[in-house]
């Protein structure tokens, strides 16, 4: 069968595709709402895709499929077979740059904030991993930018050329511009702590007061400043809830009578299973709850780093996502009462359908 005719003939359905070389060697793993519809769009208008794809659809012998229920299961699946097949075509279609964190070291007479490969000193905060050190990179120096904490050479008694330009508060020259530094960096901290939005709130507040006053190149500025920064509390947010290390139900329906339900504990799926509605349903959802994260309390506090943050931004990004409908129990509900009864009834309550 040749291609053309292997395509026509794949379902409609979620899952994962491995486009293979004529030896045999998997060069690319994709995933798929759709499989005959994602596979079928490399065969068709090569002139409107991009020079990497032509490469890789030039070099296609074979493909094969891989099924899943949902396309949460399809994301999480391409996510592992890329780690374990590392294929040729993934590599050079992604932008393969080191993971950073961010380091606050709080010790010394200023905040020093740096860019980092590895977590490695105390009295130092890290935050991260981020995937991409240019959006960290460009982040921080829009921080810097807006709130003019961009000095040269901190403390040397005499004024940095950023000084003199209006892009350093003065910290090059010590006394009161020293704690006003630091408490910009205090408020950086926070707002990647989830504590407080200041730093972002003011951000917006100097993007309006431009944009009112007709300077909307200035606007302009501000809100590329608040998408990177907001970029940055979205990863972290990510590796927070991940570390919280939460016991999560979650269902998504695949047909009106079709439920499937994943249970998460930090960045794993624990269990997952297909349910057909049935009168004794709840009871059944409320049993495996238990169980399974009964047997999951010994399991150590997860801690993300490079190799669990890929699927821990998978899991994230599916949770805020339409498809899914969630509950967060919290330990204590774990003695089975009527709490726990009372969110699974409210959680298998479907959603109503968009007009």
């Amino acid at each position: 069968m040749n291609l053309k005719d292997k395509v026509k003939n794949l379902p409609m359905t979620p899952g994962i595709y491995l486009m293979k070389d004529q030896t045999g060697t998997v060069i690319y793993v994709g995933k798929a709402k759709s499989l005959k519809k994602r596979v079928q769009s490399y065969f068709q208008n090569s002139t409107a895709h991009p020079q990497k794809i032509k490469k890789m659809v030039a070099n296609i012998d074979d493909f094969e499929i891989e099924h899943t229920d949902t396309e949460f299961e399809a994301f999480l699946h391409e996510c592992r077979r890329i780690k374990e097949l590392k294929p040729l075509f993934n590599r050079r279609m992604k932008s393969h740059l080191p993971y950073s964190y961010i380091a606050v070291k709080m010790d010394g007479p200023y905040r020093k904030i740096s860019i980092v490969p590895e977590k490695a000193n105390e009295g130092t905060l890290y935050f991260g991993p981020y995937t991409s050190p240019i959006y960290v990179k460009t982040a921080i120096e829009h921080l810097k930018e807006s709130f003019k904490i961009n000095c040269l050479h901190p403390l040397k008694g005499s004024p940095c050329l950023n000084y003199t330009l209006g892009r350093c508060n003065g910290l090059c020259l010590g006394g009161t511009a020293v704690s006003q530094y630091n408490e910009i960096a205090d408020k950086f901290v926070s707002l990647l702590q989830g504590t407080d939005l200041e730093i972002l709130e003011k951000v917006e507040q100097k993007m309006e007061q431009a944009s009112s006053n007709y300077q909307f190149e200035e606007a302009a500025k501000y809100r590329n400043y608040i998408k990177s920064l907001s970029i940055l509390l979205y990863k972290e947010n990510v590796v927070q809830f991940t570390e919280g290390n939460k016991n999560i139900a979650v269902i998504e329906w695949l047909d009106d009578l079709t439920l499937k339900l994943f249970l998460i504990k930090g960045h794993k799926v624990i269990f997952d299973e297909i349910y057909r509605m049935a009168e004794q349903l709840a009871e059944e959802i409320k049993a495996r709850i238990l169980a399974s994260f009964h047997e999951s309390e010994h399991y150590e506090p997860v801690m993300i780093g490079k190799a669990e943050l890929d699927e821990a931004q998978i899991i994230y990004s599916y949770l805020n996502s339409s498809n899914a409908k969630f509950i967060v129990i919290p330990d204590k509900s774990l003695d089975g009462g009527c709490e726990l009864e009372n969110a699974i009834k409210e959680l298998l309550i479907r959603k109503a359908e968009a007009p």
